[in-house]
C-alpha cells in the first residue's frame, strides 16, 4: 500500500467546489461530522452506564471525542516514527497532517453506527434475527428461501461497524443520498473489518476479519473505496492506529468511571492490578492518584503503539499484520488487565444487568413492531401502514432510492435493513420512550 493512495481525498460524489476554501478535504470532513445530527445523538447513547445523571460519567459522544484526540496524537507519533527511522522513502512530511486529520475524524465516527444501549444492542439485534428471520414470510414465502446467504448473514452477524459505513455514505441526508459524502481516505480508515458476513474468520486468527465490517448493501461503495485507496481487500494501516486509540480510551476510561461511581475501591484496584499496582501512587488523594495513573497509562500506551507501528511497518503496509499494535507489549498487557477489572467490577453489577434486560425487551419489541411493517406496509387493517409512517422520512426515502430497479430479494433485504436503520439510529431515551408508547405505558 502507498500513502499517496491511502490518503485519498476524493469523495464518492464529486464536490461542487463552491467558492475558495483553504481547508484540506479532511478538515472539511471534520466539520461535516461535528455538525451532523447523527454525531450529536451520541450524547444520549450508552458507553457503559445507561442514562447516567452524573455529568462526569462518559457517554458514547465523550468517548468518541477522546478516541478522536488519541487518534490524532497517534497519527502524529506514527508519522514521526516513520520519518525518524527512515521507514519509507516515499513518505512526505505533509502526509503527517493528513494522517492526523483522518484519524481525528475517524475517532468521531467509529461508533456512530452503534444501536442504543451500547454493544449489547448489537447482540439483541443478532439474537432476534437468528430466532425470527427463519420464520418470517413475504407473500407466503419464507424469507430464508428468498434471501441469499450473505444477506441473511448481515442480520445474523449484525455489526455497528458496518452500520456506521452505511450511515455516513447513505442515510445521513444533506443534499442527496450520499450521506455525509466523506473522503474515501477517511472511509477506508473507518473500515475496521474489510470483509462481508460470508468472509469472516471464525477461528479469529486473523483479527482483521474476526467480524463483518461491510453489509451487502454497501458492496459497491466498499469496492470503490478499496480501489481508490489501494488497500486490495486488506485493512488500511490507519485502522490499527484507530483501534489502538479506541482501546486506550475505553479501557482507561471504564476504570476511571467505575472508581468515580464507587464500584471499585482504591485498595481493590491496586490489588487487582497485581504487579502493575506499584504504578498507582497515592500522594494527594485516592481520586487524584487514579487520575494520574490513568494519564500515565495513556501516555505510555500511545508511545508503545506508535513504536509498534514502526516495528511492524512493512507487514502493515502489505496487509500481512493480523493482530493489534499493542499485542505482546507490557502496555498491552496492562490495558488487558484494566479491561478484565472493568468487566469484573463495572460490567457485572445490578445497574448493568437491568440495562441489558431492559435493552433486550425494548429492542426486541421495536423489531417485533417494525419488521412486519417494513415487509408489508400496505396490510389490509392499516396497522403496518401506521407503523411504517413512524420511520424517519429520510430513511424511508433512502430505502426507496436504493431499491429502485433492484431484484425482489434485494428489495426485501433493503426493507429489513430499513428497520435496522431506524432502530440503530435511535438514542437510548428515544428507544425507551417509543417502547413505552407502543406498549401503551
Amino acid at each position: 500500500m502507498q500513502w499517496k493512495k491511502l490518503l485519498c481525498s476524493e469523495r464518492i460524489r464529486k464536490s461542487s467546489g463552491r467558492g475558495a476554501d483553504l481547508r484540506s478535504e479532511f478538515e472539511k470532513d471534520y466539520h461535516r461530522i461535528i455538525s451532523s445530527a447523527s454525531f450529536r445523538r451520541l450524547q444520549d447513547k450508552t458507553q457503559v452506564f445507561p442514562l447516567d445523571k452524573s455529568d462526569f460519567v462518559r457517554t458514547r459522544l465523550t468517548h468518541s471525542l477522546e478516541v478522536s484526540s488519541f487518534g490524532r496524537s497517534l497519527g502524529k507519533c506514527a508519522a514521526t516514527v516513520i520519518m525518524r527511522d527512515g521507514l519509507d522513502g516515499d513518505f512526505l512530511p505533509r502526509y503527517s497532517n493528513d494522517i492526523c486529520d483522518i484519524l481525528s475524524c475517524a475517532g468521531l465516527i467509529h461508533d456512530i453506527g452503534n444501536p442504543p444501549f451500547g454493544h449489547f444492542g448489537e447482540t439483541v439485534i443478532r439474537k432476534w434475527f437468528k430466532k425470527n428471520l427463519p420464520l418470517l414470510t413475504y407473500k407466503g414465502r419464507l424469507l430464508s428461501d428468498i434471501l441469499s446467504p450473505q444477506m441473511k448473514g448481515d442480520f445474523y452477524n449484525y455489526e455497528g461497524n458496518a452500520q456506521a459505513l452505511r450511515l455516513v455514505t447513505k442515510l445521513h441526508y444533506v443534499v442527496d443520498f450520499h450521506g455525509m459524502n466523506l473522503t474515501k481516505g477517511l472511509l477506508s480508515a473507518c473500515i475496521k473489518y474489510p470483509c462481508f458476513s460470508t468472509e469472516t474468520d471464525p477461528s479469529k486468527k486473523d483479527k482483521t476479519r474476526s467480524k463483518m465490517g461491510v453489509f451487502y448493501s454497501e458492496k459497491e461503495i466498499f469496492e470503490d473505496i478499496d480501489s481508490s485507496c489501494g488497500t486490495e481487500g486488506k485493512r488500511n494501516p490507519l485502522v490499527f492506529l484507530l483501534e489502538a486509540a479506541d482501546d486506550i480510551a475505553y479501557k482507561t476510561a471504564d476504570i476511571e468511571d467505575a472508581f468515580k461511581k464507587g464500584l471499585i475501591s482504591f485498595d481493590t484496584l491496586k490489588s487487582e492490578l497485581g504487579e502493575y499496582g506499584k504504578l498507582l501512587i497515592n500522594t494527594s488523594g485516592e481520586y487524584k492518584a487514579v487520575q494520574n495513573f490513568i494519564v500515565d497509562v495513556q501516555r505510555k500506551a500511545l508511545n508503545a503503539a506508535a513504536e509498534s507501528f514502526g516495528r511492524n511497518y512493512s507487514a502493515l503496509m502489505c496487509g500481512e499484520f493480523k493482530t493489534e499494535l499493542l499485542s505482546g507489549t507490557d502496555e498491552g498487557e496492562l490495558l488487558s488487565r484494566l479491561g478484565d477489572i472493568a468487566y469484573k467490577y463495572a460490567f457485572s453489577n445490578r445497574q448493568i444487568y437491568l440495562l441489558e434486560l431492559g435493552a433486550d425487551n425494548i429492542i426486541s419489541t421495536l423489531l417485533n413492531t417494525f419488521v412486519p411493517a417494513v415487509l408489508e406496509p400496505d396490510d389490509p387493517n392499516g396497522i403496518n401502514m401506521r407503523v411504517f409512517s413512524l420511520i424517519s422520512e429520510n430513511y424511508r426515502k433512502a430505502c426507496e432510492v436504493y431499491s429502485k430497479d433492484k431484484p425482489e430479494e434485494e428489495r426485501i433485504y433493503l426493507r429489513l435493513m430499513l428497520a435496522c436503520d431506524y432502530i440503530s439510529g435511535m438514542t437510548d431515551s428515544f428507544a425507551r420512550g417509543l417502547y413505552r408508547e407502543i406498549k401503551g405505558v
